[in-house]
Parts: structure tokens; sequence; C-alpha cells
């Protein structure tokens, strides 16, 4: 019995060994048992297979086709009841639960791209994933889902693009340059994802921009000025007119028009787009023969805005033009307030809000702001009323250039229906279509091809504040 001891340990080694290798090669090479199932993987599967963390929710968790709600409040319980039918592939009863919460919220866009992707089923479809800053600003993300959504609804009502049905992601960034870069690096590695419609901010299309273009992906902005984007990346693109668009018209109207050559600038150090702005403003006023007198930021701890008025009134200013970024628009409200109307007032279309509306109120009164798009701007343009039917309101510019941006995608999909594809029609010459904002055509910097639209404060009623933004009527 004495060699028993010697000679099992022998035998159990290799077998030990044995055991080892085939645990590695199942856990390696196989990590889901049941994967042979997933061959034929859809988008958002793919998507939520990403687990880059963000130190409170994995990426996957903010992005959704439909299986999970990404905006929280005020949820129907048929839209509850919906993701986990699209979860389950249960696609009729989700599309039961999605037209009965629709017809209690017609005007919730996240549920209408949900709808639409679950009429699709697990069909044939092409994909694009719009990014929105739904944590941090769930209002402009609404604004810019209305728009996707309604672009979405009309061609896959209408047959889709030569038969093939537009599928929409939402993904929600919360507007932070590192979120929107992990956004950005996900879709990029699902080949399924043909474009992106986003980001919100300048900063943030900068930042998630440069993996938009280390992994040959076109991104569409609907809502970033920033003259840095100007030929930032063959494949960043946007359907909002440039700062130094917006900066050379209100410079020209200031001169030309008003007859006034002295201005005071309020803007955030701290934003790229207000930055840019300014500096274009800044440029574009002495190019007209006038001249800035003060530039104050509204960044600054020790921000007063009594003061830097007071300071621009002695020396000289006729003109206030406000430059904020969504962050400092509060400040830019008070620097109107505390005016009382003495200074002429001209913005970016940072100010282009409801909320100038019902703050300001008569104070701003005649304020002229530069905008992509105003709802009376093209009165032959069948967007508004469509949209008015499908909201049951009025939308703004960001679900109009949100619109311009989704058709853009559609109009490219039609003629080459991949990534490579779209980037080379985009940036043809021949490019056009036509959109909310009239036609969609691209400069080979990315930049929208169009004129800006000024308006005007006014009394009004359509806002339901006593005062509307109106079209300044050109001479």
């Amino acid at each position: 019995m004495k060699w028993k001891g010697k000679i099992l340990p022998i035998i159990f080694i290799p077998l030990l060994l044995g055991f080892g290798y085939w645990c590695f090669f199942i856990i390696v090479t196989n990590p889901n048992p049941k994967s042979s199932d997933n061959l034929a993987i859809n988008s958002e599967n793919k998507l939520n297979s990403h687990q880059w963390k963000d130190g409170n929710q994995s990426i996957a968790q903010r992005i959704s086709f439909g299986e999970k709600i990404l905006i929280s409040d005020d949820v129907s319980p048929g839209k509850k009841d919906a993701a986990k039918d699209i979860l389950d592939k249960n696609y009729q009863q989700a599309i039961t639960n999605l037209e009965s919460s629709l017809k209690i919220k017609p005007n919730d866009p996240e549920a209408l791209i949900y709808l639409n992707n679950a009429r699709i089923r697990s069909g044939k479809s092409y994909t694009i994933v719009v990014s929105t800053p739904i944590g941090n600003d769930p209002n402009t993300a609404l604004e810019i889902l209305r728009g996707v959504a309604q672009a979405q609804n009309e061609i896959n009502t209408t047959g889709g693009v030569k038969g093939v049905p537009l599928k929409v992601g939402i993904a929600n960034d919360d507007n932070d340059q590192k979120i929107c870069q992990q956004v950005a690096a996900a879709l990029v590695e699902n080949p399924e994802v043909l474009g992106v419609i986003g980001h919100y901010s300048s900063d943030a299309t900068l930042a998630a921009g440069k993996v938009y273009n280390d992994g040959k992906l076109v991104a569409i902005s609907p809502t970033s000025s920033s003259v840095k984007i100007s030929n930032f990346s063959p494949y960043v693109f946007r359907t909002l007119t440039s700062d130094f668009v917006a900066a050379r018209a209100l410079a020209n109207y200031m001169v030309k028009t008003l007859g006034k050559k002295n201005a005071a600038v309020f803007y955030n150090a701290q934003s790229n787009y207000s930055q840019s702005l300014k500096s274009e403003f800044v440029s574009s006023v002495s190019l007209e023969g006038g001249e800035i007198s003060g530039e104050f930021d509204l960044s600054k701890a020790d921000f007063s805005p009594s003061s830097s008025i007071e300071k621009a009134f002695k020396q000289g200013a006729e003109v206030l033009m406000l430059a904020p970024n969504g962050e400092t628009l509060d400040k830019a409200l008070q620097v109107v307030q505390v005016n009382q109307k003495r200074l002429i007032l001209l913005g970016g279309d940072a100010v282009y809000s409801l909320k100038t509306l019902e703050i300001a109120r008569e104070q701003a009164l005649a304020m002229v702001v530069a905008v992509s798009w105003h709802i009376n701007g093209n009165p032959n343009s069948p967007f508004p009323a469509q949209s008015r039917k499908l909201w049951g309101s009025d939308v703004n510019w960001r679900a109009a250039t949100a619109y311009d941006a989704t058709k853009a995608f559609i109009a490219a999909l039609a003629t080459h229906p991949s990534r490579s594809g779209i980037q080379k029609t985009l940036l043809s010459s021949d490019f056009s279509t036509s959109g909310a904002a009239g036609s969609i055509r691209f400069l080979p910097s990315g930049d929208r091809n169009t004129p800006v639209q000024l308006v005007k404060i006014v009394p009004g009623k359509r806002s339901r504040t006593g005062y509307d933004f109106e079209p300044v009527l050109e001479k």
C-alpha cells in the first residue's frame, strides 16, 4: 500500500489541470451559455452588453429602444408595461400599451418613438440614436425628441426608407462631456447604429465628436452652434446655424438697422458656445464699424447685474448683447430686469426661451434674438401645422432642428444606407432635402448652409405669457 499515496497525486494533477482548462474555455469563449440563441442579436441587446461605468449608471442603462423608460416623470401604466413587453419581445402587447399611453398623453415623444420601434418588431430596419440631456434638462430633451419622433413617425407611416423602417434609440447623456464620450463609444461599437443625432451643447458635441471621428460614425447636432465645430471633423454636422452667422446678423442689425455703434456683451467664459458667440459678435461689430465698450462674465462669483449695467452705461454702451448659455440664462434675465429698457437688447439663441417671456416680460419688449427657426418664419412650410396636429401644441426651434437632423439621415439612408455612404452623401455638393427650417444642405465644414432668422419680443397670446417672439420683417 506504500505506492498508493504516490500514484494517486500523479493521476489527479492532470485531471485537475484538464478540468481547469475546460472551465476556462467555456467561460472565456462562451460567457453566455445561451449565446447560440442570440446569434440574430438586435440593436438594443448589443448596446445593453456594454458596461462602462459613469459612477451612477452603466452606459447600457442610459440607452433604450423601448425596453426601459428614460424619462421617468409622469409615466403612464401602459408605457411602463410596454417597456417590459418590448424586453420580452411581446411586440403586439407593447403596441397596444403604447397606443393606450399616447391617448392619455399625446405629447410624449418617447412613447411615440418606442411605438414605432415596436411596430418594426424584429424585422429589418435602419437604426439611428438620438442623445439628449434627459438627466439634467428633461424639458430640452423632450423638445429634441419631439422633432426626431415626428420625422420617424412620418417616414415609417408612409412605407419607410425605400421600404425599410427607421428604428430610433434614445440615449441620456446628461450633457456631461465624459458621459457623452462613453455613449459615443458604445454607439460606435454597435455596427447596427448608422448615425447619431446629438449632442446638446457645443462642449458635449466637441467632446463626443472626437469619438465619432475616430469611429467614422456620423453625428448631426441639432443644437450646437460654436464656431469650433466648423471643420472639426468630416463626421460631425449640425442643422443649427453657426455662431458666426448669428453674430454677423445681430451686428449688422445693430449698426445698419438700429444705427447704433457701441455695445456691451454679457457672456459665460466657462461655456464654449457662449465664448464663441461673444467673440464672433465682437469681431462682427468691429467689421461693421462699431465698437465694444465692455465685456461682462456672467459666470463670475461676484457678478452683479446692477453694477455691470451702470458700468456699461457710463462707458457709452447703447446696446446690451446677451450671449449666455443655458446655465447662465437666469443671470442674463436679471440683467434685462435691471436694465429697465434703458439700453437696447440683443440676444443669442439661448435667450430664445419661454423662460425669457415668463420672467423678463415687459422689460424684454423689442429685444431682438438670432435663431435658426421660428414657427412663423416660413409660411409655406407644412411642418408647423403637422407638428401642432401631432403634439397638440406648437413646438420650438429645438424640435425643428432635431426634425431636420432626422430628415437629413433619412435622405442619406435612401441613397447609401451605410456609415460611409451617409457621410459621403451628406458632404456631397448635390445633397439637399426639405426640412422644417427650409432646405437642408451642408457646407464642407459640416455647417448647415442656411441664413439665420431674427425675431423680436412683442405683445402676443401664442405663448400664453402675454408676450411672443415674432420674426423681424425685412424693410
